[in-house]
This record gives C-alpha cells, sequence and structure tokens, in this order.
C-alpha cells in the first residue's frame, strides 16, 4: 500500500510539473508557438538519443552486474551442458547484434537529424545490401533453428533401451504427485474418473491392474544420480507445466492426455549444496530471511537449498506455491528409501 501511494504522489507530481511547465510557455508573449521542430529542437533530439544510448547500455552492463549472481545455477542432467550452450550462443548473438544496431540507430539518428535548408536524400533501393541484410539473419537463424532441433531431439530420446526408471507426475490445482512404476518398472493404468477421495485413491489409479499392485505414491520426488528417469505427465484439472529448472527440463502437463519428458540426473542435492555459488546464494537469502524474521514477518526460516518441481503455466490463485521437493542421491540410498514406501495395494489394503 505504502509503495502504490509513493507511486502515485510521483505520478501527480509529474503531472502538476508538466502543467505548470504549459502555463509558462503560454505565458511567454514572444514565444515561438510552431509545432515544426527547428534547428535547435533537432539538435538537442539528437543529444538526446545518445544519452539514452548511454542508458540502455549502462542499465544493461548494471543488470548483468548486479543480478547476475541470480542466473541458474550448472545444470543438473545430461542434457543440461548443451541446453545452456545453445542458450548462451543465442544470447551473444542477440546481444551483439542488438548492441550494433542501436549503436547504429542513435548515431545516424543524430548525425543525420534534420537541418534548415538539407533536403533528404531519396534511396529507393539497393538490391546488394537488401541481398546482405536478407541473407545474413536467414542463414544465423536457420543454423540456430537446425542445432535446436537437433538438441530437443536428442533431449526427448524417450525409450526403454537404457534400463530407465518409470515415474508419473500428476499435477492438480495446486500441488503434486508422484507415482513410481514399482518392481517391475510398468505404471498402472489410471484415470481421473476412478478417483476415489474415500478410498485415498487420489490419482484413479485402476485397483483390478496387475501392474499397480506394486505402484508407489509419494509426495516428495527422489531420483539416483546417473540413472535415466522417464516421466509419465497427466494433469488432472487444467492445463499445468512440469518445470524443473535445475535440470533444464519442462514438459506441459494436458487434461486427458499423457504427456513424457525424461532426463538423467548428474549431480547430488549433497554436490549441489557444496558448490561455490549454491554457498554464496544460501547465504545472502538467509541474510534476508534473518532481518525478515526480526521484523517479525512470518515464514521466514532459515532456507537450505534443493531441487524443486514448480508449475510454469498459470493454473489460479495459488499457482505460485505448486511445487515439490526433488532429491537427487546416491542409487543405495535411494533404493533404501523406494524400499521404505508403501505400495499401492498395500494402502488400499489399509483402508478396507
Amino acid at each position: 500500500m505504502t509503495t502504490f501511494l509513493i507511486l502515485a504522489v510521483l505520478v501527480l507530481v509529474a503531472i502538476a510539473i508538466w502543467q505548470m511547465t504549459k502555463i509558462f510557455e503560454l505565458s511567454q508573449i514572444k514565444a515561438v508557438n510552431s509545432q515544426i521542430a527547428n534547428d535547435t529542437d533537432n539538435k538537442y533530439n539528437g543529444y538526446l538519443l545518445f544519452l539514452f544510448l548511454i542508458f540502455i547500455y549502462g542499465i544493461t552492463i548494471f543488470s548483468f552486474w548486479k543480478y547476475g549472481k541470480m542466473l541458474l545455477p550448472e545444470a543438473a542432467s545430461a542434457h543440461g551442458a548443451e541446453y545452456d550452450n545453445l542458450m548462451l550462443v543465442s544470447m551473444v548473438i542477440i546481444f551483439f547484434v542488438q548492441t550494433i544496431t542501436q549503436a547504429l540507430l542513435h548515431y545516424f539518428g543524430y548525425k543525420y537529424r534534420g537541418e534548415q535548408g538539407k533536403k533528404a536524400l531519396f534511396y529507393a533501393d539497393n538490391d546488394k545490401l537488401e541481398f546482405i541484410w536478407t541473407i545474413i539473419p536467414v542463414i544465423v537463424l536457420a543454423g540456430l533453428i537446425l542445432w535446436g532441433l537437433y538438441t530437443w531431439t536428442s533431449i526427448m530420446d524417450i525409450n526403454d533401451e537404457d534400463d530407465p526408471i518409470v515415474v508419473e507426475l500428476y499435477a492438480q490445482q495446486f500441488n503434486w504427485t508422484a507415482r513410481y512404476a514399482g518392481a517391475d518398472n510398468v505404471l498402472g493404468d489410471a484415470n481421473v474418473r476412478m478417483i476415489d477421495i474415500d478410498r485415498a485413491n487420489i490419482l484413479g489409479v485402476d485397483e483390478s491392474d496387475d501392474y499397480a499392485k506394486d505402484d508407489i505414491i509419494v509426495k516428495e520426488l527422489h531420483l539416483p544420480v546417473g540413472r535415466k528417469v522417464n516421466f509419465k505427465m497427466r494433469s488432472q484439472d487444467v492445463l499445468h507445466s512440469a518445470y524443473m529448472p535445475h535440470f533444464r527440463a519442462q514438459m506441459n502437463c494436458v487434461p486427458g492426455m499423457i504427456t513424457q519428458f525424461s532426463f538423467t540426473p548428474s549431480i547430488t542435492t549433497a554436490d549441489m549444496r557444496n558448490k561455490p555459488e549454491i554457498i554464496d546464494k544460501v547465504k545472502r537469502t538467509n541474510t534476508i530471511r534473518a532481518e525478515k524474521a526480526a521484523a517479525g514477518v512470518e515464514n521466514s526460516d532459515p532456507w537450505e537449498f534443493d531441487y524443486i518441481l514448480l508449475c510454469n503455466k498459470i493454473c489460479g490463485k495459488s499457482h505460485y506455491n505448486m511445487q515439490m521437493k526433488i532429491i537427487v542421491e546416491e542409487e543405495e540410498d535411494y533404493n533404501k528409501w523406494l524400499a521404505e514406501q508403501q505400495t499401492f495395494s498395500q494402502s488400499m489394503a489399509s483402508v478396507q
């Protein structure tokens, strides 16, 4: 509320200054009341173009310096490095072209500003120039698109030949549930019409399907490092998007259909927590949380880094809080954790 009042006051002050300026102009009897820009106007506009050029470059450099540390850390999946390389090359090209074109735009705007008595040269066309500025973007964009398609194809290599773990991610407003395929590594059939809240069958798993008996339903996702995981994704209500930023993985969860994504975790949670950039991020975050806690702000407990599953579609009022903790661990620890979980048949038997 305070921020809104400050902005409102600033807007009102700006309007008042503008009105006073108009009154001052009207009070000048000898003032030139012409809507045509003169040489002085054009000169000032030329200088303003240069000032704005300095501003946009300055704010860009400041943003990299100030907020560069907010970027995601090293990718924690096997395909993440290639994904990051594609993103880096794309951004370097974009910033390189933007820097040159903006500099030329503002320079020419100043150099060729209007002057009294000077007539602009009419230059109808130049086939050579048009060919150059058409073919270069075509080649660059075609290269990026082909590289992107190749990267996407390699990332979307969903098959059963690599002995993957099969996990279902089930989305609903506003939480996630994971279902492991169990010892047979085959998920049982499921349908939203089979949801039975009274029997705690929250995913609509078919109780008559033998493949479903050893399925394991959990609210915290555990993954073994170095082992491929095939994700099957469903949505109960609206369009969601399973987004795991540290693994550079995202796939929409669409009601009425199953979507798929796979990746191989490459860094355990414990190892990621020991990386310098993560240690620095945790320290900065907890400094802010400590200040909020001292001021009596709720939910300001110390934070510890964890991988996380988010929803990347605006799916409703609690979309921001739709998340699930992901733990990447050694396969021995993963197997131990999995063995401690209750199977679907056991959970159904307990509610008889």
